[in-house]
């Protein structure tokens, strides 16, 4: 019988052998070395002023204080809109693109793949075409496009603009590629729709590329300043990253005063990377395995 050309999701070794052990030696020092920054911005955090601004800088904590973090949840712009405000918009955008990213990339990357219509090609050849393209060169363009279909100063800006992502419906098409067709037909002749298919079949298959995705879209949302700063003007609209840039001088100018705060913002704005990339991390490596991505 002829090998598969889907040879499944799992790269890692699943046993210890001391045969790795020169690998180790070589990455435990790499990977302390680093993890520093990390370890650096969790006792920044919680530094009190004398030590944020102490020369030469200190690495590590003395005298740990949660006034930073209970700054942070007291204060308000100055406009008035509490920080938890920006938090909740940080939030909920962030679940819904992640949501709705997941099921266009993967359904689109679905019929891309398995399904035959005219054009198909040329399709993905656009969505390739758009990954060469940064932010700042269709800034006006797209500034335009938003200005016209009435998105300015909405809360749907924060959405809608960042469903498309060319990198992850890329992603799941070269990982679905690798599903043998024998599969999908095996599955027609025993009368499953498209639907079934997709949702049994076709997804337990990707999850590491759905993995991938969400942790993409998850950054792209989570970290975006762009949208609150050229396309919205309702203070309460905005988010908690365009509320972090401002901290370090919001406090009456006091650009001191700021800085214990912002280390607070910068902390809560890095646990969720981290927290998301550690669960899905292994998926993550599979996709770029199987993604052609090498």
């Amino acid at each position: 019988m002829a090998k598969s050309s889907f040879h499944g999701t799992k790269i890692n070794p699943s046993k210890f052998h001391w045969s790795q052990m020169k690998f180790y030696l070589f990455l435990i020092p790499l990977a302390i070395f680093m993890a520093l920054p990390i370890v650096y911005i969790l006792f920044h955090a919680f530094k009190p002023i004398d030590e944020l601004f102490a020369f030469p800088p200190r690495f590590f904590v003395e005298k740990p204080t949660m006034q930073n973090f209970s700054d942070l949840f007291s204060a308000s712009s100055e406009t008035g809109v509490p920080m938890a405000r920006y938090l909740f918009n940080s939030i909920i955008t962030t679940v819904v693109v992640m949501l709705f990213t997941v099921l266009i990339s993967t359904m689109a990357g679905y019929a891309l793949s398995k399904k035959k219509f005219r054009s198909k090609k040329y399709i993905f050849e656009i969505n390739t075409v758009a990954l060469m393209f940064v932010p700042a060169a269709v800034g006006i363009p797209r500034y335009l496009l938003i200005e016209n279909v009435g998105l300015i100063d909405s809360f749907f800006v924060h959405i809608f603009p960042l469903l498309a992502m060319p990198i992850g419906l890329f992603l799941v098409k070269q990982f679905i590629d690798q599903i043998p067709n024998e599969l999908l037909e095996a599955a027609r002749l025993d009368g499953a729709n498209d639907y079934y298919i997709f949702l049994k079949i076709i997804v337990p298959l990707v999850k590491p590329a759905i993995a991938t995705i969400a942790i993409l879209s998850f950054q792209l949302v989570w970290n975006n300043i762009e949208t609150s700063t050229l396309y919205v003007n309702d203070e309460g609209l905005k988010t908690f990253a365009f509320y972090m840039s401002t901290l370090a001088s919001q406090v009456e100018g006091n650009t001191v005063a700021g800085q214990g705060m912002a280390a607070a913002a910068a902390l809560i704005m890095f646990l969720p990377n981290l927290i998301i990339f550690i669960f899905l991390q292994r998926q993550v490596m599979n996709t770029m395995a199987h993604s052609g991505i090498k």
